[in-house]
Parts: structure tokens; C-alpha cells; sequence
């Protein structure tokens, strides 16, 4: 049995009439760039996620761009993220000429270790006499970026302490992480993309909530940094053609608002599947007794009496033969895919930054040992049994 990482045609065939009539009353109203049917999605999700202001993107890597110009970080600033992440995390610092300052992960997570950005914050910078927090290369610290990865929320009580502690602006990475949800030590619980000062998601098709192409959207709780995105999404303009702000065409398409809006009343239902199906997964690994050669996906929010916890964009195992079990597993025609095989800071275009090997050692790790599985709401029971029987048949 073929067995895909993703099937897109399983999600959209229930929909396809809903879907299509949507995209008809966008081509029939000729409103394609921005327009009343974004301004709708951006409703429905500031309602869904619970931030007060919401902007859709031409894509989640627009988003962060859009966010970073709009809280002015650039030359002469730093900011600090993990090297185990997709590539714009970093490549947007960068772009807007602000130095990334890379810290490990949690082993177990895979997120950004608030442990290292503490000891990167106690021993690496100063207040200079103008009271800014600097680096020993006289870079000011203007923000964290913590990673939501895989679906799995960071632990945003210590980010959220240390971005108060220190100044420092926090801006989820929410790119996989639509829906899930987190506990605070208060007893209040956030949704991704509502808990720090700004967040940034991504719709890309292969996403839990997924356009028909490329799109993002930009969440964030302060009316003036706001007005900033609104006008830098659309080359800076406000009002039309007048422009104090140089911005860049980030807005988001009427056609992807629709589509997103058509599935979103169907993201919490998926959520729970992609959920079910990773405690499935959990219980055939076990039974199989293969426990002691694959380390499977830790749950660090689960019993806070949260549906969301963990919303599953990929199910990730780790194992050192990993290579091999993929090669395996492709044979077989099971879909597997290695997010990611190359820690950021080893990327030849981040040489220059002076990182090396070693660095970051749990990062690398992660990078040799970790491969993801189908986990797509639609798997079904025998899919997964054959996903399972082929890794128990490798280690065998």
C-alpha cells in the first residue's frame, strides 16, 4: 500500500463545490489584490486566533518581513532565534540588515531553549550608556523570535518573562502552529499568534489551514505598530498614493482569502485528527516495541486541559539511522520528509555570521536523527499500521 506524506486532494474533494463557488464570486467582483474578501478572512481570524489586529500577507515570509520593517529593525540591531527552523526565520533578519543571534533547542521540543537566550542575555550582552542592551559586537538586541515548531507551542511563559525582563520584543514564529494553544502560569490560556507583542503565520498549500498558492498573515496588539504593517504591506501607502513609509507589495489575494475561509471552520475538526492520529501512532509503536529504537514526539503541554495542545503540522521521530530508515521507508512507497537537514547556522549563506560546528549541538542532532511521518488528517487506520509494520520490518 502507497502510503503519502500529504494528500491535498483528500482535504479539498468535500469542499470542492463551496471552495470553487468562492473563487467565482471573486472573479465575477474583479477584486483580486486586498479587497472586501480579505478584510473578511482577517475578521474571522482575529476572532479565531484572538488578536486585535490582523493583516493578510502574500506569505508568512512577507508577514515576518513586514513586521520586523514595521518595528524598525535593521543595520546595527540583532535579533535572537533558533537555527533549527525553515530558512526565512533567519533569512528575514538578514534581509532587513539585522544580524541573526543564534541559540540551541530543547532536545526534547525542538524549540528555541529559553535556558540558552537567558545565558546568551546574562553573559554575551550589557547595557550600554544610553541604556540600550547590546552585544559584545556593540549589536543592539531588539527582539526574540521563538519558533512554534511542528505545531508545538514554545514555552512562552519564559519568553514572555524574558522579552519583559530584558525589553525585548517577542514575535511568535506561528508558521505551522494556526490553532494550538498554551497554558500560562496564571492560568490563562493563548492561542499561537496572540501571546507576544506580534506574530506571523503561514498559509502555504502544505499548511493545516492551506491556501491554493502563497499567502500569510501578520497578527499584532499595538494600534501604531499596526498601522505600520497596514501601510508597509502596501508599499507604504497611506493614505493611496501618498507614502511616508518605503514598504514593499505584500498583500494577500482575494482568491487565497476565500479559500482560507472555506476551510477555517474545518481547522479545529482536522486539528483533531492529526491529534488522534499521533496518539495512534504512539499506541502502534509501543505495541510493535519499537520504543527503543525511534524516540517519538513529546507532548510538554498535554494534562493542562487543552484540546489544542499540540495541532501535529508534522509528526516527527528521531533515530541515528535515520538515513537508512528513509531510504527504507521510501521503498516501500511511504512519504517521509526531513525537516531539517541542515541547522542554519552551517547554511552556506550564513557562514559569514561566524558560526561553526558544535555551536549548536542539539540543533545538529536534531538535524541528523529527526524524519517525519504522514500525519494528515486523512490517514487512515491502514495506512498507519503499514507505516508502522515497515519501520518495525527496518529495525527487525
Amino acid at each position: 500500500m502507497q502510503v503519502p506524506l500529504l494528500d491535498l486532494k483528500l482535504q479539498y474533494a468535500p469542499l470542492r463545490n463551496l471552495i470553487q463557488a468562492r473563487i467565482a464570486e471573486v472573479c465575477d467582483s474583479q477584486i483580486f489584490c486586498l479587497g472586501p474578501k480579505v478584510v473578511e478572512l482577517e475578521t474571522a481570524l482575529a476572532e479565531y486566533c484572538g488578536s486585535p489586529f490582523v493583516f493578510g500577507t502574500s506569505s508568512g515570509t512577507d508577514a515576518q518581513l513586514v513586521i520586523l520593517m514595521a518595528a524598525g529593525v535593521g543595520p546595527g540591531d540583532a535579533v535572537i532565534t533558533t537555527p533549527y527552523t525553515f530558512f526565512a526565520t533567519a533569512g528575514c533578519i538578514a534581509r532587513v540588515g539585522a544580524i541573526p543571534i543564534f541559540a540551541d533547542i530543547d532536545p526534547a521540543t525542538y524549540n528555541l531553549d529559553p535556558v540558552k537566550v537567558r545565558e546568551y542575555l546574562e553573559t554575551r550582552c550589557h547595557h550600554d550608556a544610553d541604556g540600550a542592551l547590546v552585544n559584545e559586537a556593540g549589536l543592539t538586541l531588539k527582539m526574540i523570535i521563538p519558533v512554534h515548531l511542528f505545531g508545538c507551542c514554545a514555552e512562552m511563559n519564559a519568553f514572555r518573562a524574558i522579552g519583559e525582563e530584558y525589553k525585548l520584543h517577542v514575535m511568535e514564529d506561528a508558521a505551522q502552529s494556526i490553532g494550538a494553544e498554551y497554558k500560562f502560569a496564571d492560568g490563562t490560556v493563548g492561542r499561537s499568534g496572540s501571546m507576544t507583542e506580534s506574530s506571523y503565520f503561514s498559509f502555504y498549500p502544505t499548511k493545516n489551514l492551506g491556501a491554493f498558492g502563497d499567502a500569510g498573515m501578520v497578527t499584532c496588539r499595538d494600534a501604531g505598530l499596526a498601522a505600520r504593517i497596514d501601510a508597509l504591506r502596501n508599499h507604504g501607502m497611506a493614505p493611496r498614493y501618498y507614502h511616508s513609509l518605503i514598504g514593499g507589495n505584500f498583500r494577500m489575494d482575494a482568491i487565497q482569502a476565500v479559500v482560507l475561509q472555506a476551510k477555517l471552520p474545518y481547522l479545529d475538526e482536522w486539528s483533531v485528527a492529526r491529534h488522534d492520529n499521533a496518539a495512534r501512532y504512539r499506541s502502534l509503536f509501543t505495541e510493535a516495541g519499537l520504543l527503543e529504537h525511534i524516540t517519538l514526539p513529546v507532548e510538554p503541554h498535554a494534562g493542562h486541559d487543552l484540546k489544542h495542545h499540540h495541532i501535529y503540522n508534522q509528526y516527527v521521530i528521531r533515530t541515528q539511522r535515520r538515513d537508512e530508515l528513509k531510504a527504507h521507508l521510501q521503498a516501500q512507497r511511504i512519504g517521509c520528509e526531513i525537516y531539517y537537514p541542515l541547522s542554519l547556522h552551517e547554511q552556506e549563506c550564513f557562514l559569514w555570521l561566524g558560526n561553526k560546528k558544535g555551536d549548536f549541538p542539539e540543533s545538529e542532532r536534531a538535524a541528523d536523527e529527526t524524519l517525519a511521518l504522514p500525519i494528515f488528517p486523512e490517514l487512515t487506520v491502514a495506512q498507519q499500521e503499514v507505516v508502522v509494520a515497515a519501520v518495525r520490518s527496518f529495525f527487525s
